[in-house]
């Protein structure tokens, strides 16, 4: 009876043991680390490192730096995030109508750009957005309107890596949505359109309230996912122009891998982990509120 009570354990050791040492340490370690003034100098003489207590996060509150990536990530997360659920959602209707044929060839076509590696997509599309030759500026002067440098004007560059971004993802959600959508019963419409109910009405009254689980979980992982900005400006802007892309989590890599100021960039990621706790426990709350109201 001994040995069958212990059985899960032994056989959940291995996984937690990884878990702990490639995940757990490096968390606390990273954790402690942004309370020191470890750089460069610390990597080779561990007595070069001094406790410095909460002044990392100190100098982040006064890092202008900081509160433009700030700005740029959470312009990113408001405006790229939801339109890239409402594209995912959209599209995950549209391919599971009854009207469309060819289910699985879309569905392929769409899910493409989220399996398609970064750099390979970020050369396209610097070409969509080139100043001079690019599609898009072609496809404006078709209509009369004046080619748009894309990346390189601090008013456009973001709004292009949104687009960029939402094209690249938007396919892993709507997998999310067409299984959301598969699930909801179809005597629930069918007694809709009993009853008279048109496909706003059945969206709204149906659709929606049905989908509430999987809006919640799609929405977490939007959210997580984009506060992450990391690639996109990495490879198409290097945080310009004028900084206007630089994120959280670009900056945090400037710091810790350009600059080797690994404790300031420690104190940027547990600050960036917070904001993120905290995003999470809005949705669920809200998500909480919708079912009791």
């Amino acid at each position: 009876m001994g040995y069958s009570r212990r059985a899960p354990y032994l056989f959940l050791a291995p996984a937690l043991f990884l878990i702990g040492v490639f995940f757990f340490f490096p968390v606390l370690a990273a954790f402690l680390m942004s309370f020191t003034d470890f750089d460069i100098y610390g990597l080779s003489d561990f007595n070069l490192v001094r406790l410095i207590g909460l002044q990392n996060y100190i100098n982040l509150l006064q890092d202008h730096l900081f509160w433009t990536a700030l700005k740029n990530t959470f312009y990113f997360v408001f405006i790229g995030g939801p339109l890239s659920i409402v594209v995912s959602l959209g599209a995950a209707l549209l391919i599971n109508s009854k009207l469309v044929k060819l289910k699985g060839f879309f569905r392929l076509v769409y899910f493409t750009p989220v399996v398609a590696t970064l750099v390979s997509v970020a050369i396209v599309w610097r070409y969509i957005y080139h100043p001079r030759f690019g599609l898009l500026n072609y496809a404006l002067d078709f209509f009369g309107i004046e080619a748009i440098d894309w990346l390189g004007d601090p008013f456009w560059a973001m709004p292009s890596i949104i687009i960029l971004a939402v094209w690249k993802n938007f396919g892993y959600n709507m997998i999310i949505f067409i299984a959301g959508l598969q699930n909801i019963p179809e005597e629930l419409y069918e007694a809709a359109k009993i009853d008279g109910a048109n496909f706003l009405s059945q969206f709204k009254s149906i659709t929606l309230p049905m989908l509430a689980p999987t809006m919640l979980f799609v929405g977490i992982i939007t959210m997580i996912g984009y506060f992450q900005l990391f690639a996109e400006p990495y490879i198409m802007t290097q945080g310009g122009p004028a900084n206007s892309t630089l994120s959280i989590v670009l900056y945090m890599y400037e710091e810790g891998f350009r600059w080797w100021n690994m404790g300031y960039s420690a104190s940027l990621a547990f600050v960036l982990f917070i904001i993120i706790f905290i995003g999470t426990l809005i949705q669920l709350r809200v998500q909480k509120s919708g079912y009791e109201g």
